[in-house]
């Protein structure tokens, strides 16, 4: 057998292993962010009914997709192994020196080349850069075979340095670092404790409620059990819960994604470098340090994503729902979930090479 007969039917049995949801879940996507603009504009005040219930800033309907997407891969999560993830130091220190400088640094620099002319638009992304990914990452990383345990660490430390970080860097890098450079100054304001909110809402209840769930079923009914029968049946609400989030998100902002075509592209450029440049220097630094592909895979797919949702609260809390800075925030899934899903295939095909 030849090699490349070998590698493709190691694709192929990769794939046959995939459920019928996993395998064809770019369609779905595609589906999903149709869908939420067809009723974007078949239903032009969604949006008003809509923003009357919020949490923290966040539409209801997006953060009870949030909530149901994360919950039933927090239950996979074996805690009894998160000491193992705790003490691999180089994985902590890369994964916090990639999220809390060189990430921010990165849409920083993009932001200012790609949108020189765009102040809006330009503070929108340095916004979206400071924001580092608490939810739809952890979806990422299961698919792509990454290590559930230190997603979960990951995740926790990122929702951590957020509330403590996410003030200090946007004051350096939308007032202190641009006028450094001779640079025009935009004013940002936001409210800390809508930041506390979010990070207590969209991570605390699910990782909680995993938590929970996995001890009392452990001890009710064993491991065995919770392992093969528990598990595959509420693995797929996960992914239910991210394409019921990507309707409504797009629902909300349809109108202004469709209507600005040409602002929306040039949004999108930046954005693309950013994740190319941070997945793939961070797959890099994890082959480069020895991390085996597990750990690798969560390193790079937690470094690159960005808390979106968190970026469009702060966004339209201090700039308005129809402001360009809002505008940049809901691009961003626009680009990251087709990008991210399509690493998810290139992370795989990597993982042959690692075995």
């Amino acid at each position: 057998m030849t090699a490349e007969s070998t590698a493709a039917a190691s694709r192929s049995g990769l794939v046959g292993k995939l459920s019928t949801l996993d395998r064809f879940l770019p369609v779905w996507i595609i589906a999903a962010m149709a869908a939420g603009l067809g009723l974007g504009r078949a239903l032009p005040g969604l949006n008003d009914v809509l923003s009357k219930v919020e949490i923290g800033g966040v539409s209801l309907p997006i953060g009870l997709g949030l909530l149901v997407m994360m919950y039933p891969v927090l239950a996979k999560v074996r805690y009894d192994r998160l000491d193992t993830v705790t003490g691999d130091r180089r994985l902590m220190i890369t994964s916090l020196v990639l999220n809390w400088v060189a990430g921010p640094a990165l849409m920083f620099a993009l932001a200012w080349t790609f949108l020189p002319d765009l102040p809006e638009y330009r503070t929108g992304l340095i916004i979206v850069g400071l924001a580092r990914c608490i939810a739809m990452v952890i979806i990422w990383n299961d698919l792509a075979c990454g290590d559930r345990e230190a997603a979960a660490v990951l995740v926790a430390l990122n929702s951590v340095f957020q509330v403590l970080a996410f003030g200090l860097l946007g004051w350096f890098y939308l007032d202190i670092l641009p006028g450094w450079l001779g640079l025009r100054t935009d004013d940002l304001h936001f409210s800390v404790a809508d930041i506390v909110i979010n990070v207590l809402v969209f991570l605390g209840v699910p990782l909680l409620a995993g938590y929970l769930t996995r001890r009392m079923g452990e001890k009710v009914k064993g491991r065995a059990w919770y392992e093969t029968a528990f598990l595959p049946k509420i693995g797929p609400i996960a992914l239910y819960g991210l394409l019921f989030t990507i309707v409504i998100l797009f629902a909300l902002q349809g109108n202004t994604i469709t209507n600005r075509p040409a602002d929306v592209a040039r949004i999108a450029l930046p954005l693309l470098a950013y994740f190319a440049v941070m997945w793939g220097g961070s797959f890099a630094i994890g082959r480069g340090i020895g991390l085996p592909y597990d750990r690798t895979a969560t390193l790079a797919f937690t470094a690159s994503g960005n808390n979106f949702e968190l970026a469009i609260a702060v966004a339209i809390a201090t700039f308005g729902v129809t402001s360009g800075q809002a505008l940049s925030g809901v691009v961003g899934p626009l680009i990251e979930v087709p990008v991210l899903v399509a690493l998810v295939y290139v992370s795989l095909a990597w993982r042959k090479k690692f075995a």
